[in-house]
């Protein structure tokens, strides 16, 4: 009886050796895999405008994001900047009588256009979230709530969200008066850094710069559009990631500009207009219409992305674009304004992080 005890014990801890020894090591990152986090945003959206006179879309615009929502649907989450307020009647907030002053009023009823694109977040940082004065963006806030869309302003919300284990916040700015704004920048880089120890990725939606076809090149000095500062987007990007920030986008010129990667973090300078129904010039390059992907690591690092080309053909909204007029165009400005830091640009519209200045962009 002993002498089987003894072999049934051999037995036992000969396999338990084997077992541990065909096992092997397990790797440093099987335990739990990394988290890749994607972002889809675009820039200006206008659905339009009720004001003076109705300039409005066909049944409410229903099919104005027809052709990007298989997009946006994909993205854990889908941004853009909604320009003007969601409201019905009450005055305009500016002087309209005066030469280059527009006002934006879409109804409440068309932020469902949003949702049923997928957009999951906007920003109402921006020099038409006024048009209609605080009882105006009031009434934009009370729609989006409505329809479940978040959004980040100068009253200080930020736009939270958690998913795949990652914290991630978005916040926006404008070139206005106080708060968040880059003009004044010592505060909203103070908040940028507090925020950025609370979330793993912080975004900073910002909308700046100078406007027009002859804005698209950016530099490291500070922009003006009919004698309003706009801000040195350079400067003010750097400072932010270095503070923290994960990933810039810009938007307000109303024209493509570059992307940049900076300390492994993706800018892009501007993501121009996206659905702008009868409200603002598609000529050439302002009718180009870029829909920037972006796949982050749960750390914020750039990892690879997209530029899905769309075009705007009047009256607006945007339409896909076979041509890649607006990859192509973007390509040419980040190799000329960011030749060192630009991403690299693979045709038909992948970017991927840079390998070196003399890496050959694109095929």
């Amino acid at each position: 009886m002993k002498q089987i005890r003894k072999k049934v014990r051999l037995i036992l801890a000969l396999g338990l050796v084997l077992a541990l020894v065909g096992s092997g090591p397990l790797p440093e990152d099987s335990a739990s895999p990394k988290a890749k986090i994607t972002f889809a945003a675009v820039g200006d959206i206008m659905m339009g405008n009720d004001f003076p006179c109705s300039e409005l879309p066909p049944e409410d615009g229903k099919s104005l994001f027809e052709e990007a929502k298989a997009i946006f649907s994909k993205a854990d989450i889908a941004f853009g900047n909604l320009e003007g307020v969601l409201g019905v009647g009450g005055c305009p907030a500016k002087d309209t009588d005066s030469s280059n002053v527009y006002v934006f009023r879409t109804p409440t009823r068309f932020a469902a256009n949003l949702l049923g694109a997928g957009l999951k977040v906007v920003s109402l940082a921006n020099n038409h979230a006024m048009d209609f004065g605080y009882t105006g963006k009031l009434s934009t806030k009370r729609a989006l709530d409505g329809a479940g869309i978040k959004y980040s302003s100068q009253d200080g919300e930020v736009a939270e969200f958690e998913l795949k284990g990652v914290k991630l916040g978005v916040i926006a700015l404008y070139f206005g008066p106080p708060p968040r704004s880059i003009i004044h920048p010592k505060s909203a880089l103070r908040e940028i850094e507090a925020l950025s120890k609370k979330y793993d990725i912080l975004v900073v939606s910002v909308h700046w710069g100078k406007e027009g076809r002859s804005a698209q090149h950016t530099t490291d000095k500070n922009e003006y559009f009919l004698g309003e500062a706009r801000g040195n987007l350079v400067r003010f990007a750097h400072e932010a990631i270095d503070l923290g920030a994960d990933l810039i986008l810009g938007h307000g010129p109303h024209v493509p500009r570059a992307l940049e990667i900076y300390q492994g973090k993706l800018i892009a300078y501007s993501l121009e207009n996206f659905c702008t129904y009868k409200g603002m010039s598609l000529v050439d390059e302002s009718g180009y219409a870029p829909l920037l992907w972006v796949e982050m690591s749960e750390k914020g690092d750039f990892l690879e992305g997209r530029v899905h080309s769309f075009v705007q053909p009047r009256p607006g909204g945007p339409q896909k674009d076979d041509k890649g007029l607006a990859f192509n165009r973007i390509k040419t400005l980040s190799l000329e304004d960011f030749p060192k830091n630009c991403p690299l640009f693979v045709a038909p519209d992948k970017i991927l992080p840079s390998q070196g200045q003399d890496e050959p962009h694109g095929r």
